[in-house]
């Protein structure tokens, strides 16, 4: 058993291949490694080891991805005229607002939990918001966030030394323990190559609508809250100026591209 070492092993987790001699020990290295024991049906196989199983593995994936496509192409909200008024409002409004908003098929996940509204008689949106604290593995989602409040009030009721929640606080202790001015907030940048993934940085002292605009939004935004005084992998767009110009023209063109509604394959 690779969690207690004492017992003879009885279980293997099909996800991180764990072995486990009791039902106590399994939810115990669940725990200690973030792991749901289901397993991933798109994990990576080389030529070498790939087998009449995984091969087997990969035909019943893809005929469980057609099933839930035809299913998704027959939902009745796929046809329904008050659904394609209200996603057209939205990105037409959106458009308005010099934010490119595109949104996904019904099947996605992101379409079904996406909870974005605009009010006609305030002119504002209420987004549905999504922050991820990588530093910490946690992630919060938010449903009705007026556009016109800013980054920073946003991110109080999480960061906040005094204002956060007990429980919030000290599960993001590392960011309530360092100073505001090491926060950065992030957002990905949509339509780029898959080996080319960099973020915006944005302005906490400013409206969440005022930091969407001229940028690409799929469904909803997605945050991420990191520090700078710790090591990260996102690259943030215009810390060379070389790609910042480079990419430029190469990204306007390819929003030109995409028709409305649609999201560009970069592979």
């Amino acid at each position: 058993c690779e969690t207690c070492s004492k017992e003879e092993a009885k279980y293997r987790c099909p996800r991180c291949m764990k072995y486990s001699c009791s039902l106590l020990c399994v939810k115990k290295h669940k725990l200690a490694l973030s792991c749901n024991g289901v397993r991933d049906k798109t994990a990576f196989v080389s030529v070498n080891e790939f087998t009449d199983l995984n091969l087997l593995s990969d035909y019943r994936f893809l005929e469980d991805v057609g099933r839930t496509a035809d299913a998704a192409a027959r939902h009745c909200i796929v046809h329904s005229p008050a659904t394609k008024r209200l996603l057209y409002c939205l990105r037409n409004k959106a458009r308005g607002c010099n934010i490119e908003l595109k949104t996904l098929p019904v099947g996605f996940t992101k379409r079904r939990e996406n909870s974005t509204t605009f009010n006609s008689v305030e002119n504002k949106f209420y987004w549905h918001l999504k922050l991820i604290f990588p530093h910490c593995h946690a992630e919060y989602t938010l449903k009705g966030v007026p556009d016109d409040k800013t980054l920073a009030d946003i991110l109080k009721p999480y960061i906040d030394p005094v204002e956060s929640d007990p429980v919030v606080c000290q599960r993001l202790k590392i960011y309530t323990a360092s100073p505001q001015s090491d926060v950065r907030i992030l957002m990905k940048i949509e339509n780029r190559n898959r080996n080319s993934v960099r973020y915006n940085e944005l302005d906490a002292s400013r409206s969440l609508l005022d930091n969407l605009k001229g940028k690409v939004v799929i469904e909803y935004p997605t945050l991420f809250v990191v520090l700078k005084t710790l090591k990260s992998d996102m690259v943030v767009l215009g810390q060379d100026g070389r790609e910042c110009a480079d990419n430029s023209d190469s990204e306007n063109s390819s929003l030109s591209s995409v028709e409305e509604g649609e999201i560009r394959d970069s592979s």
